[in-house]
């Protein structure tokens, strides 16, 4: 285990000193605390219809008011967060594992098997990802949470798998991979204890991006009416704020609640990739300090 983390050590520091890192990291930190702290203190089920007077604006009892089924909206805003950082968790696991894992084992094996592998990326690559994700969503009689992250799953493998192995392709011909050769390590122990750990910043890119990209991607099939519907996210948040048209009728805190926190999640998510790529990328390191 200390041959894994080795190759580490230098770099541990490093993004501590990225300023995007530290202020997109803490930001989605406070987030997710906030989100797992307020929602196991609420006095009430936010979910359940008619709890509550309807269409109120905000007041003390209520800071982000009512909707139009009787619901607090806070309530519902922290469910949907929660539930939306799970899909986009188990998203970036699954995506980063199976893709660094592909991207490694192609790129450091060659031959027969990288061109079925690569091939079988290009393929996942070059499909229409929005309506493939539409489709298959619209098969399911009910979406559930884990379920809308397995259909996301399925297309975030790729872009990884293809920068991966072609960080892979170029980290084979390092000279420490040669004295792992010649010290009798098998290949496979190779990719994942001596090529793997000099990755670890581009994964962890990768990895908040894929969150990015999830979140995003679910919201945009919740708001057309293909989400879990049993649950709450911050994309079906926004769809039954549509559904009622929460905007013609001046319900400014129904729609602009879930709006701004998926904006600013976002936000906070890009900054922590965007910084943990500075940290990977020498030549932009400068740039982020």
């Amino acid at each position: 285990m200390a041959r894994i983390f080795q190759p580490l050590r230098p770099h541990i520091g490093i993004p501590a000193r990225n300023r995007k890192f530290v202020t997109g990291l803490s930001f989605f930190a406070v987030t997710v605390l906030v989100c797992i702290v307020g929602r196991r203190l609420l006095p009430f089920n936010p979910l359940r219809v008619g709890r509550f007077p309807m269409d109120n604006a905000p007041t003390p009892q209520h800071p982000l008011g009512t909707d139009s089924l009787g619901r607090d909206v806070f309530g519902q805003l922290l469910v949907g967060i929660e539930n939306s950082l799970q899909i986009g968790l188990i998203v970036a696991i699954i995506g980063t594992l199976v893709g660094a894992s592909i991207g490694f084992i192609a790129g450091y094996y060659g031959g027969t098997i990288d061109t079925v592998l690569r091939l079988l990326t290009d393929v996942f690559l070059v499909l229409p990802m929005l309506p493939m994700l539409i489709l298959i969503a619209s098969f399911m009689r009910v979406v559930e949470t884990w379920m809308m992250a397995i259909i996301l799953s399925i297309f975030s493998w790729a872009w990884p798998a293809r920068q991966v192995r072609g960080q892979a392709l170029s980290l084979k011909q390092r000279d420490f991979v040669y004295m792992a050769q010649l010290s009798g390590m098998k290949r496979l122990e190779i990719v994942f204890v001596e090529l793997m750990p000099h990755m670890v910043q581009y994964l962890g890119a990768s990895f908040f991006f894929a969150i990015f990209w999830a979140i995003l991607s679910e919201t945009g099939l919740e708001l057309i009416g293909l989400g879990p519907q049993n649950t709450m996210t911050i994309g079906m948040l926004l769809y039954w704020a549509m559904f009622h048209a929460a905007v013609f009728r001046g319900l400014w805190w129904w729609w602009s609640a879930p709006l701004f926190s998926l904006i600013l999640l976002l936000i906070s998510l890009y900054l922590v990739h965007i910084g943990l790529d500075e940290v990977a990328n020498p030549r932009l390191r400068a740039r982020g300090k």
